[in-house]
């Protein structure tokens, strides 16, 4: 049984020192405006330290305002991440204009609303199996002003 014992360690100790993926939030924009709502895109850098790639098999997120869940959801199987490089992901995060308008309070004179940003990114890794790696950021979201609107309705946009 000691034999076991030691060999059960000698893996997770192993396992513990493999190298994986990091990641950081860069930047979270408003990337469009349409009649259902406002989509802001979270550009996650991801540096991929293997000679391989890797898929990544889903993305969660929850974008928070106020202490409140404000929008949730999963993007499953957006791509892979490119060996021996950095990758950029997007994150779309639609919402919708109902929520906005129950935020009201939090805009104010600034017309911003605060933020938290919660992404999960896993992945498959080979040995270890699926790895989600957790990222969290804060800022404001700047919202559309009625100049905004009337360039995005004047160019034919929706």
């Amino acid at each position: 049984m000691d034999l076991l014992d030691k060999a059960k360690t000698f893996v997770a100790e192993k396992v513990a020192e493999i190298e994986t993926p990091t990641a950081d939030v860069t930047d979270v924009d408003m990337k469009d405006f349409s009649r259902e709502g406002i989509t802001y895109n979270a550009k996650v850098s991801v540096n991929n330290p293997y000679s391989h790639s890797i898929p990544i098999c889903q993305i969660s997120y929850t974008l928070k305002c106020a202490e409140r869940d404000i929008v949730s959801g999963t993007i499953p199987d957006p791509g892979s991440l490119v060996g021996n490089e950095k990758t950029m992901v997007e994150v779309p995060v639609k919402v919708p204009h109902n929520v906005l308008l129950n935020l009201m309070k939090d805009i104010g004179a600034d017309w911003d609303i605060d933020y938290q940003l919660d992404i999960g990114l896993t992945m498959n890794i080979p040995v270890v199996g699926n790895y989600t790696i957790p990222l969290s950021t804060k800022g404001e979201i700047k919202l559309p002003s009625f100049w905004d609107l009337w360039k995005t309705s004047g160019s034919g946009e929706t």
